[in-house]
């Protein structure tokens, strides 16, 4: 494997320094490394610089569905239901550790904005064009077969529900396992680094960048034949510094999800509903807890650090007792929460923020300076491939050079090198056993082989060969392993890089990171040797999310 440690942080910084790129991506969301590893396959030289942690905005706040846009058909975009329905099945196909298919239940009531034979059409309709293979095609159901799926959903003019699969993912992770595996084809990716200034030639073309290194402050100049702006929220402040932001520009709106403890919230089954303003609201059960979500509201604050806002939480809490009457829930019993911003495109025709297309789209300036904007986590692979045919078509006029076509289709990313979704089942089988001959629970064994598939491996030595570590560090060994894979191997370095992106411990087990942080932030500060105010800047900053998830702005 390439570098792609946080031990390595400047050795990268100097290869994009010294190494002359074919493409420099700025943004390691979805959409960057998406790009980064499609542009690294057909053999153009790659680097990718982002300038908080990897998945840090969008794409480790999304709604984390990998799902076919059923919501779209509503809205008659009947291409986007097909595109993305083709695409969700390469996306599992090529990491089924990281995506699960999850049956969805949508129950009809009278006066709602669904009702049997729309539901039934419409999923007959949307099972045809997202090509859903059979096993998993809709089945439509009574309501009292609905209350049996799932009893804490109002009986009250009940009429039926929809029974479809949408697919489940950790977004975060599945972010990481397409960057790791553009870093294994040879790009150079880092973290941390923020592109302050863009190079210009005589002609006023973009040559590079120069970038700053957030963490020591030092600059690197990183010149590439061409440069994408996959900046996700950041889109039109990237066009801004080239001053190439005309035209249209990016409509940002917010959602928010709350977390509840299966106690508060005993969700059987997962359910896709209407709220009595018209919006479609999720609730999911995952890893012992539910959650539910998402607004849509437009946002005009700070992009680095969206907020939960009172509104927010008792708008979610209202459709909860909407749709699940005897829940009583409250705000008490939200556990944590998060609030993600959508890179939309305006549009001036639309009345609300739902109404807002998800397409994306590719604005290129005068400069050459090539930027990516709209879409969804879904079609991620689809929309790297759109970016990088237009660079290799731009070389072939320019330089006359040609490459390959897209190679991702079938490509399994970082992870997923288990013979596909059949392939996992025996794969899970076989290494759950091998971690319990390690001394590891049935429950640990499978949550780690979820969460690092193919790379399980890894972690198990990890595990085995430094457990004498862990106690001196007075870190579970399990965590242990998992904190230093994701050091050697994943490149995180702040403690919120841990407990956020590499393991969604802060959304989905607050108190473990409660009760754990300080022992992990000690441990990081001594293997990266930070000094008093790094240490605790860094202490800080988790402490704020960890409070900002269940205290709501007003």
């Amino acid at each position: 494997m390439k570098l792609f440690s946080s031990h390595k942080r400047k050795d990268i910084l100097n290869q994009l320094e010294k190494n002359s790129l074919d493409v420099l991506v700025i943004g390691g969301g979805i959409t960057g490394a998406g790009i980064s590893l499609d542009a690294a396959t057909r053999g153009l030289k790659t680097g990718l610089i982002e300038m908080q942690d990897f998945a840090a905005g969008t794409s480790s706040r999304s709604t984390k569905l990998v799902h076919g846009g059923l919501r779209y058909l509503q809205q008659f975009e009947v291409k986007m239901v097909a595109d993305v329905g083709r695409e969700r099945a390469i996306v599992y196909e090529n990491g089924p550790h990281v995506t699960t298919p999850e049956w969805m239940l949508l129950p009809f009531h009278k006066g709602s904005t669904l009702g049997p034979m729309t539901s039934n059409i419409g999923l007959r309709v949307y099972d045809f064009l997202a090509g859903v293979k059979k096993n998993e095609r809709r089945i439509m159901f009574k309501p009292e077969e609905v209350l049996e799926r799932e009893p804490l959903i109002k009986s009250k003019d009940l009429r039926g529900g929809g029974y479809y699969v949408e697919y489940k993912t950790d977004d975060a992770r599945l972010t990481m396992e397409v960057m790791k595996k553009a870093v294994e084809h040879g790009v150079h990716a880092v973290n941390y680094t923020k592109a302050v200034e863009f190079i210009y030639d005589d002609s006023n073309k973009t040559v590079g960048i120069i970038a700053e290194d957030q963490i020591t402050g030092e600059t690197y100049k990183i010149y590439a034949k061409k440069i994408i702006n996959a900046g996700g929220p950041w889109v039109d402040e990237v066009r801004e510094m080239d001053g190439s932001k005309q035209g249209k520009s990016l409509h940002l709106t917010k959602g928010v999800h709350l977390v509840f403890s299966k106690k508060a919230f005993p969700l059987q089954q997962a359910i896709y509903f209407d709220t009595p303003d018209g919006r479609m609201i999720f609730a999911i059960p995952r890893d012992g807890k539910t959650y539910v979500g998402t607004t849509d509201t437009t946002y005009e604050g700070d992009i680095a650090h969206p907020l939960l806002t009172e509104d927010d939480r008792d708008y979610l809490l209202k459709a909860i007792d909407y749709m699940f009457p005897t829940l009583n829930i409250s705000a008490d019993d939200v556990e944590s929460s998060w609030a993600g911003l959508r890179p939309l495109i305006a549009e001036e025709d639309a009345s609300s923020p739902s109404e807002i297309s998800r397409k994306d789209e590719i604005f290129i300036s005068d400069s050459g300076l090539i930027s990516m904007a709209g879409g969804k986590l879904t079609g991620y692979r689809k929309m790297a491939e759109q970016a990088v045919d237009l660079v290799i078509n731009q070389l072939k006029d320019e330089e006359g050079i040609l490459y390959s076509k897209s190679e991702t289709k079938h490509l399994p990313i970082s992870g997923g090198d288990v013979g596909g979704s059949v392939g996992f089942e025996k794969f899970r089988e076989q290494k759950t056993e091998e971690g319990i001959l390690f001394g590891l629970s049935k429950e640990t064994s499978e949550k780690l082989i979820k969460r690092y598939g193919s790379n399980v491996n890894r972690v198990f030595k990890i595990y085995q060969d430094r457990k004498s570590n862990a106690i001196q560090e007075n870190i579970d060994p399990i965590d242990f392993a998992e904190l230093n894979y994701a050091i050697d191997y994943e490149m995180a370095y702040k403690p919120v890089d841990f407990f956020i992106r590499r393991t969604g411990a802060l959304f989905f087990n607050r108190d473990w990171v409660v009760t754990h942080h300080q022992n992990v932030t000690n441990y990081l500060g001594k293997v990266f040797k930070w000094n008093t105010e790094q240490k605790d800047r860094y202490t800080a900053e988790l402490e704020q999310l960890l409070k900002e998830a269940i205290t709501p702005v007003k």
